[in-house]
């Protein structure tokens, strides 16, 4: 795991070094200035002109300057390593799921994978933060601080040696205990950030349904559950700071005590008062760097969960990936499915598709007519790769589609979803997502083939009317029409519409279909639709009926010859007319 994470240091790999080396330089200096205030300290008890002050004071000014020179820097350089770690690892991780198929985001939910970004970077952030810069300083300071306590005090620094492990061992089944609350939380943040995602996402709807309260009792049930987790958590972990301040004022009860005994029966000789300064100062910094000890073992143990969370997705490998030597040509828009059956998980009991075998010649229009749950979506997601089949070849072109560079072929293969996306900027930003490089012309040619000009046009900024994030401010019906719009400027050898034009009206409807017809004739076409207008001027029609195909044929021939189709047909018109 620490192999992986690692990965993403790289070019901070010079400041991650640098900071525990500055780090090394600020304990050096801090445990010095005790011993030097001892020096002093003795020097004014014997008696010592101001000269000699002065130049004590002047050695000690300059070390705690350097000291705080390195601390500062060491701050400095520890927050540009982690926060450049964190930027390279969220980078690495975001990456990688671009890379996801469908399958592998199925396996992480959406609300998941934004926690994983987000929560838990910062957790591994600060934990990297604290591995370059606390845990080399305290470990240190706690070494050097003992050596100096023994150099100074002696046998009376035995104190030490003894409160340490008892100290230390408090503190560890303090952060034991306070472990499995925080691995809790990581969890319920999934959940947290899910109900917050679906609430946004689906505002209308909860609002349409004055459901606001309910979502408010799921938020709240939620939230709760993380805080009491944290709540418990915390409760634990505050239990450190009493534990420590018992430790340190014993320690300073103790020396004093028997430091002054020493003192006054040995009259200095074995122990003196700037040695008891030193030693109290020691004992200080000994039981700090403990606490800091203590208070890293907690943040790592927390952000242990995260790293493993974080590391589950960078290992995660695509389920659709190149091939050695991917063929980036895609000939035509033939398609062919040769006894295709898929399922969406190896663990599945059910295949969503089953013994297809299709023939599509390129430049064919194609309706697919089919009940809710008929798997006409996952058809046509073979095609683009958007999982691959678990038995048989899906060809396009002549060649199967794992022959392919994946954007060579998703180029040629365009598809328009049944969940159409805008993103926040101008229509044109929408529409050049279709091709980055297209011209204003290419773009409104693409939306008067799409039906999507005339009402672009009534808009006082036109194309340049900025569109808000999901298309909030635009229907749906002009939503469809700019994702059509958005599609057709790949030039695609095949053009997929997915239920795409349910929400613009049936004379819109036909325009766009004769519009194909017309500008794009050697294109293939294939249209998922509920309406039996929509494709019964098409090539063929397929009905798809619990995963496999039911019939294929003509308007007329399936009028004739299949029972779903034909009652599909008759609940959608009214007097043997269809509704136009």
């Amino acid at each position: 795991m620490i192999k992986e994470l690692s990965k993403s240091i790289r070019e901070y790999k010079k400041v991650s070094i640098l900071t525990p080396i500055l780090m090394i330089g600020e304990v050096i200096l801090e445990v010095t200035i005790p011993f030097i205030i001892a020096q002093l300290v003795n020097r004014i008890s014997e008696g010592c002109e101001i000269e000699v002050i002065l130049k004590y004071g002047g050695v000690l000014f300059i070390c705690a300057c350097i000291s705080l020179f390195f601390g500062g820097l060491g701050g400095f350089t520890s927050a540009k390593a982690s926060g450049g770690f964190a930027k390279n690892l969220r980078k690495d991780l975001y990456y990688r799921i671009q890379d996801y198929s469908f399958e592998n985001i199925d396996k992480f939910s959406s609300s998941s994978l934004v926690t994983r970004m987000t929560t838990d970077i910062n957790n591994v952030q600060m934990a990297y933060m604290m591995l370059i810069r606390i845990a080399i300083r305290a470990p240190l300071m706690m070494i050097f601080a003992v050596i100096m306590a023994f150099i100074m005090g002696g046998k009376l620094a035995f104190l030490f040696v003894i409160v340490m492990p008892i100290l230390a061992f408090g503190l560890i089944i303090i952060g034991l205990n306070a472990l499995p609350s925080f691995k809790r939380v990581f969890k319920k943040y999934d959940k947290l950030n899910e109900s917050i995602e679906e609430n946004v996402m689906s505002i209308r709807a909860v609002k349409g349904f004055a459901r606001e309260g309910y979502e408010k009792k799921k938020f709240k049930k939620a939230s709760v559950d993380i805080q009491a987790d944290f709540t418990r958590a915390e409760r634990i972990v505050s239990c450190i700071a009493p534990v420590f301040q018992f430790c340190l004022y014993t320690v300073m009860v103790v020396v004093l005590l028997f430091g002054s005994k020493i003192t006054i029966e040995t009259m200095g000789v074995e122990l003196n008062v700037g040695q008891i300064s030193a030693l109290l100062t020691y004992g200080m910094q000994i039981l700090m760097s403990l606490n800091m000890l203590s208070m890293i073992f907690v943040m790592l143990t927390m952000s242990m969960e995260s790293a493993k969370r974080i590391v589950e997705v960078l290992r995660e490998k695509p389920s659709v990936t190149n091939p050695e030597n991917p063929v980036y040509d895609v000939k035509d828009g033939s398609i062919d499915f040769e006894n295709v059956s898929f399922k969406y998980s190896k663990d599945a009991e059910a295949f969503a598709l089953s013994d297809i075998n299709l023939h599509i010649d390129s430049g064919e229009t194609i309706g697919i007519l089919g009940g809710t749950g008929s798997s006409k979506t996952t058809l046509i997601q073979l095609l683009s790769r958007l999982y691959d089949t678990t038995q048989g070849s899906v060809k396009v072109g002549g060649l199967d589609v794992r022959d392919y560079d994946i954007k060579s072929l998703r180029d040629e293969v365009s598809v328009v979803l049944q969940k159409n996306v805008l993103f926040a900027g101008t229509i044109k930003d929408n529409l050049r997502w279709g091709n980055k490089d297209a011209s204003d012309a290419e773009i409104e040619e693409a939306c008067r083939l799409a039906q999507a000009d005339e009402f672009i046009q009534q808009f006082p900024d036109k194309y340049n009317t900025w569109i808000e994030q999901g298309g909030t401010n635009v229907s749906g019906g002009q939503k469809q029409r700019l994702c059509i719009a958005r599609a057709l400027l790949k030039k695609p050898k095949i053009l997929i519409l997915d239920d795409s034009t349910s929400a613009v009206d049936m004379k819109t409807d036909a325009l766009i279909r004769q519009g194909f017809k017309k500008f794009i004739p050697e294109t293939t076409k294939i249209i998922i639709a509920q309406r039996v207008a929509s494709v019964q001027d098409a090539d063929k029609i397929i009905v798809m009926q619990s995963g496999k195909i039911n019939a294929i044929g003509t308007h007329e021939q399936l009028m004739q010859s299949n029972e779903i189709y034909r009652e599909i047909y008759e609940q959608q018109t009214k007097g043997g007319a269809a509704v136009e």
